[in-house]
């Protein structure tokens, strides 16, 4: 075994600790639970490098603490206590498992229903999306621009990191998160149809510049200037 690896505590986060937590979750992920002793033993940490680790991911909501269920025989003391993920961690362990998933339920229909399925599958999975920002935007007025802020905040509630800003020829949206990217990297139905809602919900056609799915590192969409009667046309980068 690896002597234990003695890290500071209280030193701000760098990659390292990261790769580390990583570690830890993968490892509860395998296990289901674990205790502290448990978990450091099993990847050569010291008792306060792994206490550090397992306190910030409490602190990030991606470990909860709970007690050990006593077995028949136990002797008396207190019950340990037990690590083990949260459902949101859990799901972002497992977050290829779903993608792959998803890609396979989207060939299928692909192969059984056509493109034109899913277009239509892809326009359902935004509208809920739609109606929930819509409500959110309510208030914000008819100029395109302050819209796209609004709906900014809307997309950021929704977990899209998004903002919007005011440039030379008009507006842009970024969102700095895409949760369907692996999926949407084969099927860029799931980008046309959310470029669809954008241009809906800021009252004009709008051009997306990049995708996340792409490979680009922010899915960025343009808002052109104001000259005249807006239509409703949406470009992607298809």
């Amino acid at each position: 075994m690896l002597p234990p690896q003695v890290e500071t505590t209280g030193s701000p986060v760098v990659p390292a600790d990261r790769r580390t937590r990583d570690r830890v979750l993968r490892l509860l992920l395998e296990r289901g639970t674990a205790t502290a002793a448990e978990l450091g033993e099993a990847l050569c940490l010291s008792p306060a490098a792994i206490r550090k680790h397992l306190d910030a991911l409490l602190t990030e909501g991606d470990v909860v603490t709970r007690e050990r269920p006593v077995r028949a025989g136990r002797g008396r003391g207190r019950p340990a206590k037990v690590f083990t993920l949260t459902d949101a961690a859990r799901l972002r362990c497992g977050r290829h498992t779903y993608d792959n998933m998803a890609t396979a339920a989207l060939r299928w229909i692909a192969t059984h229903g056509g493109s034109g399925a899913v277009d239509a599958f892809a326009a359902e999975q935004v509208a809920t999306l739609e109606s929930r920002c819509r409500d959110a935007m309510e208030g914000a007025g008819d100029d395109p621009i302050a819209r796209a802020e609004a709906l900014a905040d809307a997309l950021t509630a929704e977990g899209y990191a998004a903002n919007a800003s005011t440039i030379a020829t008009g507006g842009q949206l970024c969102q700095h998160h895409c949760p369907v990217a692996h999926v949407a990297a084969e099927f860029p139905e799931l980008c046309e149809a959310e470029t669809a809602v954008i241009s809906r919900l800021v009252g004009t056609h709008v051009q997306r510049l990049a995708t996340i799915a792409h490979g680009d590192g922010v899915c960025t969409t343009h808002i052109p200037a104001q000259h005249g009667n807006p239509t409703a046309t949406v470009r992607t980068d298809r």
